[in-house]
């Protein structure tokens, strides 16, 4: 498995509700089955949170813990970089051409994704001092979480004004925005690999969930998803560093 990714496990991470038994069926099922947008905004909500604390944790002189945040800094930065071009590149256009009314908000959405670019590549090199710098950490924790909160208005927007009306726009057989979409879209795009995706998209998701995500996917990816799993629990400890030996 690629070693750029770092698995992020905090000490506890609460399981999602089975949806069988959530009210909002509706509301479940198009978050399912635009599995590709939902997954990727709660992994970049998590990990938003969670880096944060972990660089006020970094202690000086642990250039190995460092070098992992940063290492996990730059698999998220590549993983939203890969979003945004998805969106713009592909979902936008289908949208303003099958639902022209959402054309103003497209347009607000695509210039706030480039704003969020470059609000993500000063963090970037804030996060580079940082990481070699332990001293420096609270500052860019504080950074880090401002920016969480930008873009937290951001996939707010999508979800509640977007996603409704994909439901309504695309077939239920279309692979728009779906997961099995976003990962052929990585392998076109040379972005980070099927396995740590996975394993990102899918951190503290219930297993009813993941099944019925996995039952989507090509059985490739379906028959190394327990690999895949196994390889990323072993080399996680609660403060984001390796495994011990």
């Amino acid at each position: 498995m690629p070693s750029h990714l770092l698995p992020v496990k905090p000490p506890h991470v609460p399981a999602q509700t089975d949806p069988r038994h959530e009210q909002d069926t509706d509301d479940t099922d198009t978050r399912l089955r635009f599995a590709g947008l939902t997954l990727m905004h709660a992994a970049l909500r998590r990990d938003l949170r969670r880096l944060p604390d972990a660089l006020r944790l970094l202690q000086p002189g642990d250039e190995t813990q460092g070098q992992a945040l940063q290492r996990h800094w730059d698999f998220l930065t590549a993983m939203l970089t890969c979003h945004h071009e998805q969106q713009d590149t592909r979902l936008w256009p289908l949208l303003r051409r099958f639902a022209p009314e959402l054309r103003l908000l497209l347009n607000w959405l695509e210039d706030d994704h480039h704003n969020l670019d470059h609000s993500f590549t000063r963090v970037t090199t804030l996060v580079r001092i940082a990481t070699r710098d332990a001293g420096s950490t609270w500052p860019v924790a504080y950074a880090i979480e401002d920016l969480a909160a930008r873009l937290e208005t951001h996939l707010r927007i999508e979800e509640r004004q977007l996603l409704p009306r994909m439901a309504k726009v695309f077939a239920e057989t279309s692979r728009v925005g779906t997961l099995p979409e976003l990962l052929d879209l990585l392998r076109a795009a040379n972005g980070p690999g099927t396995a740590d995706a996975m394993t990102w998209l899918l951190d503290g998701v219930d297993e009813w969930t993941v099944q019925r995500l996995l039952a989507d996917c090509d059985d490739t990816t379906a028959r190394h998803w327990p690999h895949w799993r196994a390889t990323y629990e072993r080399c996680t400890n609660p403060l984001w560093g390796p495994a011990a030996d």
